[in-house]
């Protein structure tokens, strides 16, 4: 069962959370396709590899499924050092 609010801190826990959620919808990878405009295939690889998809592809999904993104400090973050984010 999905909880209302889910933490998600790796690529593998938001790929696991879109499956879970578009079966709860009873969706095929094909029906979520279909609405996104993507073949079931790829729908299959942005689930097993969700690292890979883009933030436009993120909210597109979300929207099917009726998610809602929500991004929120974590009370271990330190600091930033400035306003550009060195990777």
């Amino acid at each position: 069962m999905l909880n209302r609010t889910q933490r998600i801190v790796t690529s593998a826990q938001l790929g696991t959370l879109l499956v879970s959620v578009r079966k709860s919808r009873k969706l095929t990878q094909a029906q979520l396709g279909a609405r996104l405009g993507l073949s079931q295939k790829r729908v299959s690889e942005l689930e097993l590899a969700s690292g890979t998809l883009s933030v436009d592809q993120l909210l597109a999904i979300c929207a099917q499924l009726g998610l809602q993104l929500n991004v929120q400090l974590r009370d271990d973050t330190p600091p930033a050092r400035d306003s550009a984010t060195a990777w």
